[in-house]
């Protein structure tokens, strides 16, 4: 049986790179996404200085990406990131400001009932695209957590 170091940590080589969406439940300038649009410097903030943190993906303000359109639903909104390893993104995303508005998420998106986060190993110094992030979102609703696109709950050491 493989450890979960041998899953998680980090692999010489690889970074993670991790993509979650969401469809907002009102347009981003209403009172209701106020909270929501009001932290989002904050705690893309606190995640540049995370522990393991490489990269975050980045709109025309240089900072958020709430302008930057998911392929097929321009609706969506898409964030993108590149970490060390699982265990350094799983310390940023399940603690601090960031879990905080992870357990509010039901205020401010609408449910999706499908794959809206997915986690994949790419070549340390390469950068996902939206593309290979929509491919992987789409390969997790098909097949399931694999090497290729998987989740926390089964990661998958780099092939």
């Amino acid at each position: 049986m493989i450890s979960d170091a041998a899953l998680t940590g980090p692999h010489e080589g690889f970074h993670l790179a991790q993509v979650n969406i969401g469809r907002a439940a009102y347009p981003l300038d209403a009172p209701e996404m106020a909270d929501f649009m009001n932290n989002l410097d904050l705690v893309n903030g606190l995640g540049r200085e995370a522990p393991g943190f490489v990269w975050l993906l980045a709109g025309a303000d240089g900072y958020g990406a709430t302008d930057i359109a998911w392929p097929g639903d321009p609706e969506m909104l898409v964030n993108m990131s590149v970490w060390e390893s699982v265990d350094a993104l799983r310390a940023y995303a399940f603690t601090g400001e960031h879990v905080s508005f992870m357990r509010r998420r039901r205020e401010f998106f609408k449910p999706l009932g499908e794959a809206f986060a997915a986690l994949w190993w790419v070549p340390a110094g390469s950068v996902p695209t939206v593309l290979d992030a929509h491919e992987r979102i789409e390969h997790l609703k098909e097949h399931g957590p694999t090497a290729y696109s998987f989740t926390f709950q089964r990661p998958f050491a780099p092939e």
